[in-house]
């Protein structure tokens, strides 16, 4: 495989050092505080390399919310929590336009000023994001895509950097609402969060009964954090990577022409562009964490399924057959080839 001809960056060189460096240090103050989980906190640190947004999807107890307050905490980073409710406005998010009482001099004057909601933080948790109406959802829309807010026709600048990590449950539907396509779409990484092992779950058990949580100590800068996120799209990725990447986005599509029998019997609607722009940037940003100078197929193919499975649309044959989006991106590279 041959990379695209680049000229010589020592800085680059520099801080691709330092952020494999900074990875394993981030990996390792996580886990103090949560037990396993190696490959969702590696998705995670993709997600926040590659400065997008993740949803985390697992049941309750599986240390989703601790996950992200200890990514929070080793980096440095403001931490917001929105606990979504049905009852939950966009305004409770965003924040809003507030009247206060000026005093100037001997007259009181009446001015609007805006008081900024739980969103104006580095990292957003989105707990139980899909607990909340599609009108409330729709509050992220444009801060995950535009990273600011508009209010009373103002636009307010969201703080830098700024992603949103959301948790979803699968099992529970009573007083849930499915998520839009728009939305999922704006997620990077659709990451599942599986049972610990016999040994973690003992190790669980022990730690977490044993008094408290011990504090983590942030390993990087704000300031660097901006540097390695500005670092990952100067990453180079050979042209394989960057085809075989188009190729599983397109053959995920219905109507295309590579589409396996399985994605055209159990798909409504493939990936867009977004999936294939998802997948080199996360392949990018995973060859970075390993300190590798180069994104290759192998990074491609090792983000494939947390890319591309929350941009199927799958159709109703597929939950009578009981046929998962894990199986269909699994058909997708069998056909596409590995």
């Amino acid at each position: 495989m041959t990379a695209p001809a680049t000229e010589s960056r020592p800085r680059d060189v520099e801080l691709l050092e330092r952020c494999g460096d900074a990875c394993r240090r981030l990996e390792t103050q996580v886990a103090r505080a949560v037990v396993g989980q190696g490959d969702v906190v590696e998705a995670m640190l993709v997600t926040l390399l590659a400065r997008g947004h993740a949803l985390l999807v697992g049941v309750p107890g599986l240390a989703k919310t601790l996950l992200v307050s200890s990514v929070a905490q080793a980096l440095g980073l403001s931490f917001g929590r929105v606990q979504f409710t049905p009852d939950l406005l966009p305004a409770d998010i965003t924040g809003t336009d507030v009247l206060n009482e000026v005093e100037a001099g001997r007259v009181t004057r009446r001015e609007l000023s805006f008081m900024e909601g739980p969103i104006f933080k580095n990292l957003i948790l989105a707990d139980e994001i899909n607990r909340t109406p599609p009108k409330t959802q729709a509050a992220l829309l444009q801060a995950m895509q535009e990273r600011q807010v508009t209010v009373g026709g103002v636009t307010h600048e969201l703080p830098d950097p700024f992603q949103v990590f959301a948790t979803r449950n699968p099992i529970e539907q009573e007083g849930t609402y499915q998520l839009p396509e728009a939305q999922l779409d704006r997620f990077l990484l659709e990451v599942h969060v599986e049972y610990p092992s016999e040994d973690e779950e003992r190790e669980i058990a022990r730690r977490t009964t044993s008094g408290a949580l011990p504090e983590l100590e942030p390993v990087i800068t704000i300031e660097e954090v901006r540097e390695l996120g500005q670092l990952i799209p100067r990453i180079p990725v050979t042209d394989e990577a960057v085809d075989f990447a188009v190729r599983l986005a397109r053959a995920s599509r219905p109507d295309g022409e590579d589409a396996p029998e399985s994605v055209r019997r159990y798909v409504r609607f493939g990936a867009g562009p977004r999936g294939s722009q998802a997948l080199v940037l996360a392949a990018k940003a995973r060859a970075a964490m390993r300190g590798e100078a180069v994104a290759d197929v192998d990074d491609v193919e090792a983000m494939v399924l947390s890319a591309l499975r929350h941009r199927l649309v799958l159709s109703y044959r597929a939950e009578a057959d009981r046929v998962r989006d894990a199986d269909v991106v699994e058909g997708v590279l069998d056909a596409v080839g590995r």
